[in-house]
């Protein structure tokens, strides 16, 4: 059983009932490795000198190496639409094509900043970056910045750049039951966390750090608690980069995980 216990667009908290230390670990390497991302490939720089409207002369050789501005822009995330293809499975044979293919272009001239909201796309324009305010390289007077670029889908396991998610952890369910006779300032931590109490009675109070509260770890080491924990009920976390929400990554993470143990189980049985 799933219950999301916070949500936010780029981040979840959820846990996972029923399940053991390797299918969590399957998931944590699913959320890392092998959600598709949409990240820029292939960068062509145009160089020359380029004239603006008023007759203003720009040269567009930059002060720093075009393999080292590709692996920037190849780094910046990209709002992504998880139904294109793969440009290796599309029917385009790996030409590129709207199927498989989003065309960006960055036409700036200086001085000043070439920021990610200079990245324009060309073919899809709601596949924008999803951050505006991330810094590419600072032009000075006369020099131009020219260039198109080509982005496609990839995985976390293939390059970093597609790697939709960070800080992808889990830990197993804990409750922390309290004895209010024994530890006397039990109301402290009632007050302090107040989503983490599940129950109360007269005597007993319990705890559970699945809602993180900095103060709960204190009570490992108290008189009074004896301290709960689940071996088949896991908490996750993680986040993303804005590419795509964290609500669709799990569900298509909950989905591929599905298909590939189906196809496993069908192996074994052949």
């Amino acid at each position: 059983m799933i219950k999301i216990l916070e949500l936010k667009d780029n981040f979840i908290r959820f846990s996972i009932d029923g399940i053991t230390p390797g299918i969590a670990n399957s998931i944590r390497r699913t959320l890392i490795n092998d959600v598709p991302k949409l990240a820029i490939e292939n960068a062509i720089f145009h160089h020359g000198e380029i004239r603006d409207a008023d007759g203003n002369v720009y040269d567009s050789s930059l002060p720093l190496f075009d393999e080292v501005l590709a692996s920037r822009l190849g780094l910046i995330p990209l709002k992504t639409d998880m139904s294109l293809n793969f440009r290796d499975e599309c029917s385009c044979g790996g030409k590129g094509c709207d199927l498989c293919t989003v065309t960006y272009s960055i036409n700036k001239l200086g001085p000043g900043m070439v920021y990610s909201s200079d990245i324009m796309p060309v073919n899809n324009p709601d596949l924008t970056v999803s951050d505006p305010l991330i810094p590419i390289i600072e032009l000075k007077k006369n020099q131009a910045m020219l260039v198109t670029c080509e982005a496609i889908l990839g995985r976390g396991k293939e390059h970093a750049k597609w790697q939709a998610t960070s800080g992808v952890s889990y830990k197993l369910h804990r409750n922390f039951h309290v004895t209010k006779a024994v530890m006397d300032n039990w109301l402290f931590y009632k007050e302090t966390c107040p989503k983490s109490v599940i129950s109360e009675n007269e005597n007993t109070i319990v705890f559970t750090d699945d809602i993180p509260c900095s103060y709960l770890s204190q009570l490992m080491e108290r008189d009074g608690v004896v301290v709960e924990e689940s071996e088949s009920k896991f908490i996750f976390k993680f986040e993303t980069d804005g590419s795509l929400k964290a609500a669709d990554v799990l569900s298509y993470v909950l989905q591929r995980l599905e298909k590939r143990f189906t196809i496993l189980m069908e192996s074994l049985s052949d």
